[in-house]
């Protein structure tokens, strides 16, 4: 046997004790979730413990898909504030101490190399040895900034956290709001001027984007169940708005991805794994509000969402997620993150409908997970399939933008969800 699966079958036996109570529960969901936790905690969070940790500070910024290093790449500060939320939820969820650690040593290196301490907000990138890369404010990498801090606070109680979260917020507010528009504007300089170009990616000339809104959408739902501000709650509720009435074709049941000041579309894409992600994560804020009638509402903007992209974005017949399709024209591309969104977004229209299709969609994706993207040989998951199906070895694993959070929240949702449910039932 070899040693990456012995030691991801050792894991798995010593999770025997708890996943016999989950399985008591019985059913497709629970061999779903059980399945699901065995990947989590035995494969995808030992993979980032032994591999991304840089002997010379923090977590390396690129490993190729055996595990081997890249020491001289840049770090990203979007990949290290993932491994700080993801370590820091795991803490929260399990208690495991080798979980805190890891959450503790993303924490104190993000603010150590990544914070802005002269002039708010946090770097793009930094240097392999932490010295000051990119220095270029990027509103989608702040988002993810207060995400990782809020959480850390939550795992653990610790106040330093909570303040970056808090002034991270307060920046993005002083700067990159628009108060006559509304939202938030992309990028900027180091000093919060206006940029050459505009993002991290495509032409640079959206000075709004729909990914931006939808990771600021998670970090303020976040940020407000641990810090529940008035200002705060009004700018998630104001972003809840945006995406009902701005950002999402209600026509089409899409998001807008590049966007004017004034909201005006700049390209015909249609980005699935977006546009099912946010259905789960839009009704997540809705109901990290309270608010019952909001609630309600985005049930219905969520199923529209689900119900486009399976019958659009979704072969049914293997499982997986498309990538996006530009003027019309599939492109085809399999990913992983999609997959794992797919799967938390099927699983949340099961729990809202009770209709079987979502959660046979879910345990369909996940199978296709399973037999396509874990890699049984080193670890971790694959960054997605080549033309022939196969997996992309010459991708590397961890990169600015391969990181933990998309897989390991699959697992943390479920996990949390299944819980939940479980109780609902035992009380009903």
């Amino acid at each position: 046997m070899k040693p990456a699966i012995f030691i991801f079958s050792l894991l798995i036996a010593l999770q025997l004790p708890f996943m016999a109570a989950v399985r008591a529960q019985g059913g497709t969901e629970q061999l779903l979730v059980e399945e699901v936790l065995h990947d989590l905690r035995g494969n995808i969070l030992p993979f980032w413990i032994k591999y991304s940790p840089d002997p010379g500070g923090g977590f390396y910024g690129e490993i190729r898909n055996n595990g081997t290093p890249i020491p001289q790449s840049p770090k990203g500060g979007v990949l290290n504030a993932r491994i700080l939320w993801t370590f820091s939820r795991a803490y929260h969820l399990f208690g495991e101490e080798e979980y805190k650690v890891l959450a503790d040593r993303a924490q104190h290196n993000f603010i150590q190399h990544f914070i802005d301490k002269e002039m708010g907000g946090s770097y793009w990138t930094v240097n392999a040895d932490g010295t000051m890369g990119n220095s270029a404010k990027q509103t989608y990498g702040i988002a993810y900034a207060i995400y990782g801090m809020a959480e850390h606070y939550r795992a653990t109680g610790n106040d330093e956290s909570l303040n970056q979260a808090v002034a991270l917020f307060q920046s993005l507010e002083k700067y990159a709001f628009d108060p006559l528009n509304g939202g938030y504007i992309e990028s900027f300089n180091r000093d919060w001027s206006k940029p050459e170009r505009y993002g991290y990616d495509g032409a640079g000339v959206a000075p709004k984007t729909m990914n931006t809104h939808l990771h600021l959408l998670e970090a303020y739902s976040l940020l407000y169940q641990v810090w529940p501000d008035a200002f705060l709650e009004k700018q998630l509720r104001g972003l809840i708005s945006l995406f009902t009435e701005k950002i999402i074709n209600r026509e089409t049941w899409h998001q807008k991805l590049y966007l004017t000041m004034d909201w005006e579309n700049l390209e015909e894409i249609d980005s699935y794994g977006h546009d099912i992600e946010l259905s789960w994560l839009l009704y997540e804020a809705a109901e990290a509000l309270g608010d019952e009638d909001l609630s309600d509402e985005i049930k219905t903007v969520a199923l529209n969402l689900v119900d486009t992209q399976m019958v659009e974005g979704w072969n049914g017949e293997m499982g997986y997620m498309n990538y996006e399709s530009i003027d019309g024209q599939l492109i085809r591309k399999i990913d992983w993150w999609p997959q794992a969104e797919s799967v938390v977004a099927f699983y949340n229209a099961w729990q809202i409908t009770q209709d079987e299709k979502y959660l046979a969609a879910a345990l369909k994706t996940w199978s296709f997970v399973k037999e396509n993207l874990i890699d049984d040989e080193y670890g971790g998951w694959y960054s997605g399939l080549d033309a022939e199906n196969r997996p992309a070895t010459g991708r590397p694993k961890v990169d600015l933008w391969t990181c933990p959070y998309h897989n390991s929240r699959m697992g943390f949702e479920l996990f949390v969800r299944s819980q939940q449910h479980q109780e609902n039932n035992h009380f009903e």
